[in-house]
């Protein structure tokens, strides 16, 4: 399991943060404003809220910090986060009927990590779990976990071989993405109307697969090299990109069938709002 997730409440993505060190949750404050609220426009509610809450001699603000969270265009900026007391204690500020569920999530959320601390293999049961309940089909859902075991290969080399930070992660991530799909995660994120969703979670089967092929290449290309440091795992990350780069070329000539789509598992409802917008 990431140290940075997106987890679900009622199919409305919640940004979080497992401190190892602390053993807690920070949550993106604007996320669970959303939540409660159902607000366009959370950061704008936030916004005014916090105004409300300083003149009213409240020191609730001044206990939420901030962390790197992916944004929707896949960028990590820095977003107002909170560990699970000051979240508890921001609900009593905002009058919503999703409270009381809200809190019993936090407590499910708190409760599942535990569990996942003592017996690990259960973070990947419930990854199945929730596949399986947003209607991906076993061949999908085995593709997308084969296809996470590489990527974690990938960014344990990364770790261990002079790559920097989430910043430079998410760079040679890009490289690679850009090198064999032809297109941007961003892009590619847009061509699929998706925001905030992960864009691995609305992949096809075939894309999956060469995601996984271009991340595994990189990897192998890497070892073999001993790159270290950002510029020599770039160079890797072009080169395994461009294996599958090829291999998607041959498929797409052979099937007359472009590999990288504009598909998605958004419900209707919301894949018509994210058109609008």
């Amino acid at each position: 399991m990431t140290d940075h997730e997106i987890k679900l409440f009622e199919s409305i993505h919640v940004r979080s943060h497992w401190d190892a060190g602390q053993e807690k949750w920070y949550f993106s404050v604007v996320d669970v404003v959303q939540v409660l609220t159902g607000s366009s426009r959370p950061r704008k509610y936030w916004s005014d809220l916090k105004v409300k809450l300083q003149k009213e001699g409240s020191q609730l603000s001044e206990e939420i910090g901030q962390l790197k969270m992916r944004s929707p265009d896949g960028k990590y900026r820095e977003t107002d986060a909170a560990d699970v007391p000051t979240i508890l204690r921001l609900i009593q500020s905002i009058p919503s009927p999703k409270a009381e569920p809200f809190k019993q999530w936090l407590a499910k959320v708190g409760y599942e990590r535990m569990q996942e601390i003592a017996d690990p293999a259960q973070s990947l049961d419930r990854a199945r779990e929730n596949w399986q309940k947003m209607g991906r089909s076993e061949k999908w859902i085995q593709q997308r976990m084969t296809g996470q075991e590489t990527r974690n290969k990938l960014t344990d080399y990364w770790q261990t071989h002079g790559v920097d930070g989430t910043d430079q992660f998410a760079m040679l991530t890009n490289l690679i993405h850009q090198e064999w799909a032809g297109v941007s995660v961003k892009e590619h994120k847009a061509l699929k109307t998706l925001q905030s969703q992960n864009l691995r979670d609305h992949m096809s089967e075939a894309e999956l697969i060469f995601t996984a092929l271009a991340e595994l290449s990189t990897r192998q290309i890497a070892q073999k090299e001993q790159a270290r440091g950002l510029p020599e795992n770039a160079k890797a990350g072009v080169a395994g990109g461009r294996v599958a780069k090829r291999a998607k070329e041959d498929l797409e000539r052979l099937t007359g069938e472009k590999v990288v789509n504009g598909s998605n598992f958004l419900p209707p409802s919301t894949r018509k709002k994210l058109s609008k917008e």
